[in-house]
């Protein structure tokens, strides 16, 4: 029976197969073949001749129906996981027959369930019929599509066929970025005691520093930053440029990826590192992530991709940073290997152990409320 079901679906992609109204005529036309064999009545051999000629027209017009359609698709855009992709297929019928009465399934992912279908009464001569479609996404990752199959049993129903037509395409779903409203584990580490950072966000509200210039005033500049005294002397407003020490302090979120997670762990920890990174970016530090086979990543849109398609039990290709850092893993031995001055998470586990101040992740409670609590002070 594997077999023939094997067969039966060859014969349907790459030719055609009677459907149950052609195994029926089929049979018909059988049985007046043989009793015209029998009783060598030429009206029987007529009707016999009639319906496999008619077989074999169906069966002729079922697979030309299908000839010469293709199928492109649009790129998808990138979503978070929860929110909908939409999909948008073009088919085209280049040919100067109209083509009728066809069935479009398209072959998503497994994991989004049963493929969508959809069927077409007509399309005319050289045009495009469009087709869109929405998906609700469950869970980050990077999902492929590869083809779009074709189906028709036109014009009468005896035969059916099916062909396939690739059309590929790459969908990237993002991990949920939590919105937090502060985060001590990020905050803490911007705050490093060794670091006097002044930044040109913060030149707005300097007014004091060594004056490397005088130009004139221009519309949203300070009044504290006039120099009267010049100013009255020109006749104009003139305004104070100062000299502003800049620097920058990096926070990298470390995610130990080489590890043998739970599931869920996992999922929870990939959905921090991108909250952190981005809390971090809102908050104007220079933010990185750090996995064990990507090393140092940087860029919003290569951290999302990045985190959408990574897994647990990556090859370890680079070594930690010998940098302060915020450490998310689900092994409490790696806590008292961090360099000095790094914070950390750590799931799957009721105590806490290390020298540095963190945070001990319980699946049971809210992850936001979490990350916005205050942090354990090393022992």
């Amino acid at each position: 029976m594997g077999q023939l079901r094997r067969l039966l679906d060859w014969l349907e992609q790459n030719w055609v197969v009677p459907s149950y109204n052609g195994w029926v005529l089929g049979a018909v036309c059988l049985a007046y073949f043989g009793a015209a064999t029998n009783t060598m009545a030429g009206w029987l051999y007529a009707l016999s001749g009639i319906g496999f000629a008619l077989l074999g027209l169906a069966a002729f017009l079922t697979r030309r129906s299908l000839q010469q359609l293709t199928v492109t698709r649009s790129a998808i855009a990138p979503v978070s996981a929860g929110d909908q992709i939409e999909v948008n297929l073009q088919i085209h019928n280049p040919t100067a027959q109209t083509k009728s009465l066809l069935l479009l399934r398209d072959l998503i992912p497994a994991s989004f369930g049963t493929p969508p279908s959809q069927a077409v009464e007509q399309i005319p001569p050289h045009k495009f019929h469009p087709w869109t479609y929405y998906l609700t996404t469950q869970k980050r990752g990077v999902y492929w599509w590869h083809e779009v199959q074709l189906a028709s049993g036109n014009p009468l129903g005896l035969f059916w066929g099916r062909r396939s037509c690739s059309a590929k395409a790459k969908a990237v779903v993002y991990p949920t970025v939590i919105p937090l409203s502060h985060c001590p584990l990020v905050d803490a580490a911007g705050d490093s005691e060794n670091w006097q950072i002044r930044s040109d966000r913060f030149y707005q509200a300097a007014s004091e520093g060594i004056t490397k210039a005088l130009r004139p005033y221009r519309i949203g500049d300070p009044t504290r930053l006039i120099h009267w005294r010049t100013s009255a002397r020109y006749g104009e407003l003139k305004v104070r440029e100062l000299e502003v020490f800049t620097g920058s302090q990096t926070i990298i979120i470390a995610l130990d990826n080489a590890l043998t997670w739970r599931i869920e762990d996992f999922e929870q920890a990939v959905t921090t590192a991108a909250s952190l990174y981005f809390y971090a970016a809102r908050q104007q530090l220079e933010a990185q992530l750090w996995m064990a086979d990507t090393g140092l990543l940087h860029g919003s849109q290569l951290v999302l991709e990045t985190l959408a398609a990574t897994n647990y039990g990556a090859k370890l290709n680079h070594h930690l940073p010998d940098a302060p850092l915020i450490w998310l893993t689900a092994n409490p031995q790696s806590l008292e290997q961090l360099p000095q001055g790094s914070r950390w998470l750590l799931w799957g586990e009721t105590g806490r152990s290390g020298q540095f101040p963190g945070l001990m992740i319980d699946q049971q409670r809210p992850l936001q409320l979490q990350l916005q609590q205050s942090i354990f002070k090393a022992a």
